[in-house]
């Protein structure tokens, strides 16, 4: 019989272990929340693009000297800047011009990982390097993350309406523009607390899957936000232990656990689970 006791605090008697379970639930919960709103408002191509485009930024920023993230948030402004100027002076469609971008900028990180001497394996930027976080790394994502965090939160009603209806915002007094640079702004910073923890390829991933697991089970934003960080904070849990003890990639293990939450949202949930709906229909058949 299994000890659980034992089961769950074996691996915290190793110091890399508990550094890469916070830092992963940190970026989990950052992500979650954010997801709610990219979800609603639709921008999750725009959540791939800027993942995707801070690869070359990190190279950069490890081939001089500076720390990872301080490439990573320029890089993905700078994505957010050059898909809003083809927007802007072009005819190119918002998914087109977002295709270009964050594209050419991943073959651009990936041609610079290929020439960029280096003591260290670049491509964990791509997969993931929970287990590799150091204290340092560790303050870096919790202070970003925190940050990040408290943001969303104190701006969630501005956030909320902008998402639902950005023709009342503006008309009530809000900065519509503001709130959209906003909402960028944090899309990149999230994208910096995420990669130490799954890596770009599956950064899209944690911004997407919390938010329409959510979106499935609770029927208002606040419901949302609460679901999406519960979700996304057990997957944390569960795949961080999977990985340990499975030998399993912990970014993937983190994933994969967050798509059986969404199977089960899918399935079982009360807005528009397959299987819900089913029973449902049957009950009003049956009855008199």
């Amino acid at each position: 019989m299994i000890d659980l006791v034992a089961w769950l605090t074996d691996p915290l008697q190793y110091g890399f272990m508990v550094r890469a379970l916070v830092s992963t639930l940190l970026a989990a919960v950052t992500c979650g929340l954010l997801s709610c709103w990219l979800v609603q408002i639709g921008w999750s191509l725009m959540g791939d693009a800027v993942s995707h485009s801070v690869l070359p930024g990190v190279v950069l920023a490890y081939a001089i000297g500076w720390p990872f993230a301080v490439g990573a948030f320029l890089f993905g402004v700078g994505a957010v800047a050059l898909i809003g100027g083809i927007q802007s002076n072009t005819k190119i469609k918002a998914d087109a011009a977002i295709g270009v971008v964050f594209t050419s900028l991943f073959a651009l990180g990936i041609v610079l990982i290929s020439v960029t001497p280096s003591q260290i394996d670049l491509a964990h930027i791509l997969f993931g390097n929970v287990l590799g976080v150091g204290p340092g790394d560790l303050l870096q994502v919790g202070v970003i993350g925190l940050f990040t965090c408290s943001v969303l939160l104190l701006k969630r009603r501005d956030f909320t309406l902008f998402a639902f209806d950005p023709l009342h915002a503006h008309a009530i007094g809000l900065n519509t523009r503001l709130i959209r640079v906003m909402l960028l702004g944090l899309l990149a910073l999230t994208v910096v607390v995420t990669l130490q923890a799954v890596g770009i390829v599956l950064v899209v991933a944690m911004l997407i899957i919390p938010g329409a697991t959510a979106y499935l089970v609770a029927r208002s934003m606040a419901g949302m936000l609460a679901v999406a960080t519960a979700a996304t904070c057990v997957a944390a849990l569960v795949g961080v232990y999977v990985s340990f003890y499975a030998d399993w990639s912990t970014g993937g293990s983190v994933v994969l656990a967050q798509a059986v939450l969404f199977c089960l949202a899918f399935l079982f949930g009360p807005r528009g689970g397959v299987a819900t709906a089913r029973l449902r229909a049957r009950r009003s058949l049956v009855s008199p």
